[in-house]
């Protein structure tokens, strides 16, 4: 792990669209020299997060100053230690729009993604 990191984000590389993202967020924290980490939970000792491989291919996990964030929260944490992403950090924290896309991504987004990655396991196309 990253000592200097202040922000580690924990994601499913097997899942083509947090793979997608997370290296995107990566790139540009690298380019910018962020103090942000990506942890691939396939790669690292899930007991370091203090969460199972299920818990976290369900939603996003971030630490943020020693203080674990799930779900839509963790997003918006994670944007907003991003220079480019901090408009969409200010627009998600508004709270009628945090209450619908907190809402959506939970039942919605994320059940989405969860599910398609369980098909994929079944079928044998991802690890585990």
């Amino acid at each position: 792990m990253e000592d200097h990191a202040q922000t580690r984000a924990l994601y499913n590389s097997d899942c083509p669209v947090c793979n997608a993202e997370m290296c995107s967020y990566d790139a540009y924290s690298k380019t910018k020299d962020l103090p942000i980490a990506f942890d691939d939970l396939n790669q690292i000792d899930m007991d370091a997060w203090g969460v199972t491989e299920d818990e976290a291919t369900r939603l996003l996990h971030v630490i943020h100053n020693d203080q674990l964030y799930v779900g839509f929260e963790a997003m918006v944490i994670l944007w907003e230690q991003m220079p480019r992403y901090r408009w969409m950090a200010r627009i998600a924290r508004l709270p009628v729009i945090y209450q619908i896309a907190d809402w959506s991504y939970v039942h919605i987004v994320a059940r989405i993604i969860y599910n398609r990655h369980l098909r994929r396991k079944a079928r044998g196309l991802v690890g585990g």
